[in-house]
């Protein structure tokens, strides 16, 4: 199997006007930004000499830099295909405006709950649901493609289907649930955060919802394990977004993808507990290619425990980040995981 990159979350802010309580990079307000304009063209230069990825500006609130359209434009120009992260609370018409001009391909946005009132208390911040509705509506207007990701733990899980229907409703390109894992202010929360059984139990109800859905993409996101139940069901021709980094296996960590923070170091995923390399020092290419920890991640023979010995290994590969927060390996097994192999 070729390890390329194919999509790059890029950390350009850790300021963010919300105070979400799974944040991973416990973004606020009041932090500065270290990254200037001239590094972050650096950084786009060295990436694009080597591959031609998904990168998606994130933070953070991507959108409280000024520059942040500045940068977009430059990547597109390098031949990258850039996107964009945000919480949706900022979207007005001249972003709108500024959004299309840059060239940005998509769009993603956060809804974590139905309603205001579950949403809110996610984001630990009043108006934020309606500032996502107001979002879509806008984004629609400007014929803007945009794709919607939501987060469970325990606080939340019990409106997962309504979220669903919600989204259906609004119409995104693709909707994305994703099970809070243990990174970040997550680390804060980890008695709300899904236990195995509750894990697989919202995976078989999604299983059964994407075999019936028609319209849009559905993923499940941090929840490797849903590709031992594609297996186990034989669900072929699944439905992809051709700028994500495929849907055709579990954790794909340090293998597709990859994550840059506002440092510049670099990670096998957005939530991984350790750097692979720093961009100061190293080009993104050397580091891909020769950093221990992606190698690590490739080699299937070097993972242990039941992941180890598990024949869905290649297709699931578990959370990496749930086995070093448990175990302080992540080349261990996944500890939320309930299939036993044989």
């Amino acid at each position: 199997m070729k390890f390329e990159p194919r999509w790059i979350a890029w950390e350009i802010t850790q300021r963010c006007n919300l105070h979400c309580i799974h944040c991973r990079t416990r973004a606020d307000v009041n932090k500065k930004d270290n990254l200037t304009f001239k590094e972050a063209l650096r950084i786009l230069d060295d990436i694009s000499s080597y591959a031609r990825p998904t990168v998606v500006l994130t933070g953070g609130e991507p959108l409280l830099r000024k520059d942040v359209f500045d940068i977009a434009k430059y990547g597109m120009k390098k031949g990258l295909k850039m996107c964009l992260a945000t919480n949706g609370t900022l979207i007005d018409d001249k972003v709108c405006e500024m959004i299309k001009e840059s060239g940005i391909q998509a769009v993603s946005l956060s809804i974590d709950g139905s309603s205001a009132e579950v949403h809110d208390d996610f984001r630990k911040q009043e108006g934020s649901f309606d500032g996502v509705m107001k979002a879509v509506s806008k984004f629609h207007q400007y014929n803007i493609p945009f794709l919607i990701n939501s987060s469970f733990t325990r606080r939340n899980i019990h409106d997962v289907e309504n979220v669903y229907r919600l989204c259906k409703e609004l119409k995104p390109v693709a909707w994305y649930m994703f099970t809070v894992v243990p990174a970040g202010r997550a680390k804060d929360i980890s008695e709300e955060l899904l236990d195995g059984k509750q894990i697989e139990q919202v995976l078989r109800w999604h299983l059964e919802m994407e075999l019936k859905e028609k319209e849009m993409i559905v993923r499940p996101t941090c929840a490797p394990y849903y590709y031992r139940l594609i297996e186990e069901e034989n669900f072929k021709n699944r439905k992809t977004l051709k700028l994500s980094p495929g849907g055709f296996k579990g954790c794909v960590a340090g293998q597709f993808i990859a994550f840059i923070d506002e440092e510049e170091n670099v990670k096998p995923c957005s939530y991984f507990l350790r750097n692979a390399g720093n961009l100061k020092q190293q080009s993104f290419s050397d580091i891909w290619e020769k950093s221990e920890i992606f190698r690590n991640l490739r080699n299937y023979r070097k993972y242990k425990g039941k992941c180890g010995r598990c024949k869905y290994l290649s297709v699931c590969g578990g959370c990496r980040v749930k086995a070093d927060a448990v175990y302080g390996d992540y080349m261990q097994e996944d500890p939320s995981c309930t299939y036993s192999p044989i």
